[in-house]
């Protein structure tokens, strides 16, 4: 029993130093996005989208190829018999109805429809449709993985800068307190330092929340579980340098954005409906061959083993239906024209708002660093004045509130850059090559 005790326990250790021993995930940029196209759970079900379009694509051209189906009866009277009265003087002959049972096995084959080959072409346009939808997908998970990954790393920055922050008015709060106690210094001015260290702490409260926040929906994006632990390797700084480096200008056509794409398959689509309505004023014609094989024959049989045969469907008239549904496609397609015009018109336009708006966060950065470095020279110039007495902890402080303030406006002006820049190689199709 003693025995049976410790090995519980030693299993139960390795347990718990395997769940607590257990790795964060590591990532940089690149392998996030390579992870969420794998594992995304809405890139998953876009690709099943294109596994059902495949099938459906096969049973359409299976319906016009060669059809066999096989049946097989049985027959019983219950004892009946067919009466037949040759002469009214005589009595009827009565010719008892035997059991029967057939095996038949049917042979079709469509040999010309209009509206099956149409069908064939539509089926290869809607799994088109389905990888162009798939690739959207792709295209949006992983802009949504990059943004995710700088919200991370900006949060995690900036709770960094206020940790420094903290500890640093720490050290100032305990160096003041012995001040105090002898009389150099007043105690308002400890209750000053004191209101900034507790708004500090609310601050940095608030910054793990939103670093959590930001983790749990790269963790979604990624489709990983909740528990699962995220260690990003790269830095912002990483980015904004090569962003500031890179001279490439942007060109943009429409042809190159998905949903532009997906508006040229649409239209073919339509076209395709046209001719599918033109094809119902044409025949159709198919070909058989049926066997059947008499298992039990009754007294009287007359039935062919063999039959072959054609047979043609030829639409005569249906009262305009048919004109009307080629009328209601061609209205279709000049409606999917439209819209496709329109398109063409608004990504232009965004394109270019996407182009100033990148522009203008590149100049707010260039303008922020500047301003971060004059923030962080007076606060430690202040900083030094302060531990000299030679000013007032109500001018340490504003200078601290207007240091974070500083940081925070460089924090958002950097992740405007990159989500200025991650929103163009969206547009341009770029976004799964970057």
């Amino acid at each position: 029993m003693k025995k049976i005790k410790i090995v519980t326990l030693i299993l139960s250790i390795m347990l718990i130093s395997n769940v607590s021993g257990q790795e964060p995930m590591t990532l940089d940029l690149k392998s996030a996005r390579e992870y969420a196209l794998n594992y995304n759970r809405t890139i998953k079900s876009s690709g099943l989208a294109v596994d059902k379009s495949q099938e459906l694509l096969w049973s359409t051209i299976a319906a016009g190829l060669p059809q066999i189906n096989a049946t097989t009866d049985y027959t019983n009277a219950m004892g009946a018999k067919i009466k037949i009265q040759f002469d009214e003087n005589l009595p009827p002959t009565e010719i008892p109805i035997k059991p029967s049972s057939n095996f038949n096995l049917q042979l079709g084959q469509l040999l010309f429809n209009g509206s099956y080959l149409v069908g064939i072409q539509t089926a290869k346009l809607a799994q088109k449709l389905s990888e162009k939808n798939l690739e959207k997908t792709e295209q949006e998970v992983v802009s949504q993985v990059t943004q995710s990954y700088y919200l991370i790393l900006v949060s995690e920055e900036s709770l960094q800068i206020l940790n420094n922050n903290k500890e640093n008015l720490h050290a100032i709060y305990k160096k003041t307190e012995p001040l105090v106690k002898v009389g150099i210094i007043e105690k308002i001015e400890l209750d000053q330092l004191s209101v900034q260290v507790n708004s500090l702490d609310n601050s940095l409260k608030a910054a793990e929340r939103q670093l959590e926040m930001a983790k749990n929906l790269l963790r979604v994006q990624l489709g990983v579980t909740a528990e699962t632990e995220l260690k990003l390797t790269e830095k912002l700084s990483d980015f904004i340098t090569a962003h500031l480096s890179d001279d490439a200008k942007l060109t943009f056509t429409p042809k190159q954005n998905v949903d532009f794409q997906l508006l040229e398959v649409q239209e073919e689509l339509t076209e395709k409906q046209i001719n599918m309505q033109k094809a119902a004023y044409l025949p159709t014609v198919t070909g058989y061959y049926n066997f059947t094989k008499k298992i039990l024959k009754p007294a009287f049989d007359m039935a062919p083993a063999h039959m072959a045969g054609l047979q043609m469907n030829i639409p005569v008239f249906s009262s305009g239906e048919r004109r009307s549904k080629v009328r209601q496609a061609k209205i279709e397609l000049e409606t999917t024209k439209n819209n496709k015009a329109l398109a063409e018109e608004q990504l232009n336009i965004q394109f270019k708002q996407l182009q100033f708006y990148l522009n203008s966060a590149t100049e707010s950065y260039e303008t922020q660093k500047k301003n971060i470095e004059v923030s962080r020279e007076v606060y430690q110039n202040l900083k030094r004045k302060y531990e000299q007495g030679m000013i007032s902890s109500l001018e340490l402080t504003t200078a601290d509130s207007n240091y974070l303030k500083a940081e925070s406006d460089y924090l958002m002006a950097v992740l405007e850059v990159l989500q200025a820049k991650n929103e163009l190689n969206t547009l341009t199709g770029k976004i799964l090559n970057n």
